[in-house]
């Protein structure tokens, strides 16, 4: 009697702990063994939502939360955002806090765009991404390492979805490049969704018509076409449009025409020996007057 009080206070003690027991017993109802099996209070676990939307050139937060098993951890710790595929996708933020620190200093924040909003002593690594552009869109991976006495880590396998939506597109870069034997070529780059289609106009080509259209190249929700050989001094347009509508840039071409490159070099000496010819004329009109003052100041008697 004495010993099953003895079992049963133990086993309470063992519930109150957060554990449970499997008793087995055999089919005259008698004990047979007890298997104790520790069950943690929490275990390892992300949550993310599955998606986010925001406009570009707004910023978004991707939240994410964790629990973890240990009763309480303030050991160094690093928190990690991924971009494209957990594990092994490319890392867009990173901050690591040293033991006992509630402040997790950034090593890496890809573009300066990535902040991290939550507190990782706090079970929160909510990220913010500033400035959205088209290119962000895509899933983006939460991940934790507990370092020092407890290697732990984990990351969030399915993440957060990221879409990045745009009710217009822009033209961002517009130029004129140096190109083969001392000619110029031009490029323009727009970004949309869908992706725009681009054409090239501008000075007449000879006898032919005023619109060239240059080679288009897309880089996810960018389009690049170039116009390789400027022939004529003026005006090029570049023209972007998608279902969303029309937009256009605009770049200009001036070459200098001389005779050739000695009569610039004559021309430019010139220029050089006409400025040493005004400051000659303006030293030797100081010295007169320094002269003429110091030969007024021996003429006159003392008072």
């Amino acid at each position: 009697m004495e010993g099953s009080v003895r079992l049963l206070a133990c086993l309470v003690c063992i519930l109150s702990m957060g554990s449970y027991v499997r008793t087995k017993r055999d089919t005259t109802g008698n004990l047979l063994n007890t298997d104790v099996h520790s069950v943690p209070s929490q275990h390892w676990s992300m949550q993310v939502p599955a998606e986010v939307s925001a406009m570009a050139g707004e910023a978004a937060v991707l939240p994410c939360t964790f629990t973890h098993p240990h009763r309480h951890y303030d050991g160094p710790l690093t928190a990690i955002w991924r971009s494209g595929e957990p594990y092994a996708g490319p890392q867009v933020f990173r901050c690591a806090a040293a033991s006992g620190s509630k402040l997790c200093q950034t090593a890496l924040s890809l573009h300066g765009r990535f902040r991290l909003l939550g507190n990782p002593r706090r079970n929160d690594l909510s990220l913010r991404v500033e400035r959205l552009a088209l290119a962000d869109d895509g899933r983006y991976f939460c991940r934790v390492e507990f370092a020092g006495d407890i290697h732990d880590r984990y990351e969030s396998r399915h993440g957060v979805r990221l879409r990045v939506t745009g009710d217009r597109f822009t033209i961002v870069n517009i130029s004129v490049l140096p190109g083969p034997a001392h000619a110029f070529r031009a490029l323009c780059t727009a970004e949309g969704e869908p992706p725009p289609a681009l054409s090239w106009s501008g000075p007449a080509q000879g006898n032919g018509s005023a619109a060239a259209q240059g080679p288009g190249q897309g880089h996810g929700h960018q389009v690049t076409a170039e116009l390789p050989t400027l022939v004529h001094d003026g005006r090029y347009t570049c023209t972007a449009s998608n279902s969303l509508g029309r937009a256009e840039a605009s770049v200009y071409l001036f070459r200098f025409h001389g005779a050739s490159g000695a009569s610039e070099i004559v021309l430019l000496l010139g220029a050089l020996g006409l400025k040493a010819l005004l400051l000659l004329g303006v030293l030797a009109a100081r010295a007169a007057r320094h002269q003429l003052e110091h030969s007024v100041t021996q003429d006159t008697p003392p008072r």
